[in-house]
């Protein structure tokens, strides 16, 4: 498969930003609008299950679509995903029950799990190596926009229009996306018939849903990792990936070829990731509730503090970007990787009396170091592996990226949860009755008396101080990955004889 030189490079870039600004948009402007919609559907016993569906068909889905676009072209699955998105789109806008929502994100789910590392690929198809760095370098910093405007135009449409338009208004932006694309792309593609390993894909599906189920059962039906039914689901999750590896070992055309993972990079920049994503996410993704609970912010300041995050990955990114073509990348990562370390050890040490600028210092410090993956992982993918494997290639470190934020937050989350509950517990004789348990997860109630306010923000303090000490061990561990990275300058698949390192 290859992409014809009279590309409209500009209307390709632009048609893949307004998809992805749009897909990512989605994901804020619906959880502003989500306690509206609970409430007109009366579906509260389903809430987390809204944004679990979606992100268990985003995962499984992730290294099949790159699969497919390797098999019969980058434009026909993306186009392909972007009618599913709206389908879903379409679906939840129109949803009468929790029932149907929940399909309409399960269909929106599986259409965005193709959008990024395809997006990516087209990119890699299009532009030259030098060129290509600096836009993707640029894609991870875009990304900012939905989280500044999600919260507004959520509210807005909830207070002025009606919650289904928040599903509704993607249909005549993401045709706009597919119809720009369309125009600007023209791809030729073989004509040979090629196998699909149905079996394969299946398989995956399975050890994906069995895996996954486990955290967002306990995250919304109140079991534990150490529940004879989670357990039992990731017993069956480790047969269904037996399987699945026996499964590609046989088949001419597998979903995940099981070369790739005799592929250095591949291999690590996936390790780097999952193990990145793991032990960071579950802390940055509830430091909100620290911010409002400990420091005092309002929820619109606490949500708004994390983008001083995006402010050091965003120059981070840019640079990294230029540099990664003429500067050998593990040195890169191994320098960028020093600075979350700093950062993590300064968050574990937060407390009652942490500022506002201690915070917004310190994740600019993560911000800049994390910068790296942002302007170089998935261009070293695409650049280490064929061209014929390019999308399954990204779909996979992708795969292991989402499953790593997925399985930390439920983790993370969970450990949050009990430490708190475990140190408010000891002033329960002095606290309402029935409080204990709504504390770890409503916040402070109104109306107690000021020392016992501190005492549990203190027992809030002492609980993320925890989680991010545990997370400070988990960035080290990162950065020794970053040292088996290969020690080259990135440069043209043509230039390189050998592109697979065991």
């Amino acid at each position: 498969m290859t992409i014809q030189k009279e590309n409209n490079k500009k209307l390709v870039l632009i048609g893949l930003l307004i998809g992805l600004i749009f897909a990512e948009l989605d994901e804020t402007v619906v959880s502003t609008a989500m306690p509206t919609i609970i409430r007109e559907l009366h579906g509260l016993s389903l809430y987390g299950w809204v944004a679990g569906v979606y992100m268990l068909a985003v995962t499984m889905f992730m290294p099949i679509l790159g699969k497919l676009a390797d098999l019969y072209g980058r434009k026909r699955v993306y186009l392909s995903c972007m009618a599913l998105f709206i389908t879903g789109s379409i679906v939840s806008g129109l949803a009468t029950s929790m029932i149907m929502l929940l399909v309409g994100r399960g269909i929106q789910g599986i259409g965005a799990g193709g959008l990024m590392p395809l997006a990516l690929v087209i990119i890699g198809d299009t532009y030259p190596l030098e060129q290509r760095a600096k836009i993707q370098s640029l894609f991870g910093p875009l990304m900012i926009l939905p989280q500044l405007l999600g919260p507004t135009i959520g509210g807005y449409m909830v207070g002025h229009v009606n919650w289904h338009w928040v599903f509704l208004i993607n249909i005549p932006v993401g045709i706009l996306a597919a119809v720009v694309l369309s125009i600007g792309m023209r791809e030729s593609r073989s004509e040979e018939k090629r196998s699909i390993d149905w079996a394969g894909a299946i398989t995956l599906v399975l050890a994906l849903l069995s895996l996954l189920l486990a955290p967002v059962l306990i995250d919304n039906n109140g079991l534990s990792w150490s529940s004879p039914i989670i357990i039992g689901m990731l017993v069956l999750a480790a047969l269904f990936i037996a399987l699945f590896i026996w499964i590609e070992a046989k088949v001419k055309e597998p979903i995940i070829p099981l070369h790739l993972f005799r592929n250095r990079n591949v291999v690590v920049l996936s390790t780097l990731v999952m193990i990145l994503m793991l032990g960071i996410m579950g802390g940055i993704a509830t430091f909100p509730f620290f911010a409002q609970n400990v420091m005092g912010l309002t929820p619109t300041a606490a949500g708004y503090l994390t983008l001083a995050f995006m402010a050091g990955a965003i120059p981070s990114s840019i640079v990294n970007g230029f540099l990664i073509t003429k500067v050998p990348y593990r040195n890169l990562f191994i320098t960028c990787f020093i600075l979350p370390i700093i950062g993590f050890y300064l968050m574990s040490q937060i407390g009652v009396d942490t500022s506002v600028l201690y915070i917004v210092i310190t994740f600019f410090i993560i911000g800049l170091g994390i910068g790296a993956l942002f302007g170089g992982d998935n261009l070293i993918v695409q650049e280490s592996v064929e061209k014929e494997n390019s999308g399954v290639a990204l779909g996979t470190v992708q795969l292991f990226q989402s499953l790593g934020a997925t399985i930390g937050l439920s983790i993370f989350g969970s450990l949050l949860s009990r430490n708190i509950k475990e140190g408010v517990a000891g002033l329960a004789d002095q606290l309402p009755a029935g409080k204990v348990e709504n504390i770890a997860t409503g916040g402070i109630p109104a109306g107690l008396a000021p020392d016992l306010v501190d005492k549990i923000q203190s027992v809030f303090a002492g609980a993320f101080q925890h989680i991010f000490f545990i997370s400070l061990f988990f960035v080290i561990a990162s950065f020794f990955v970053t040292w088996f990275m290969k020690k080259e300058i990135l440069s043209k698949r043509e230039e390189e004889p050998e592109q697979v390192g065991a």
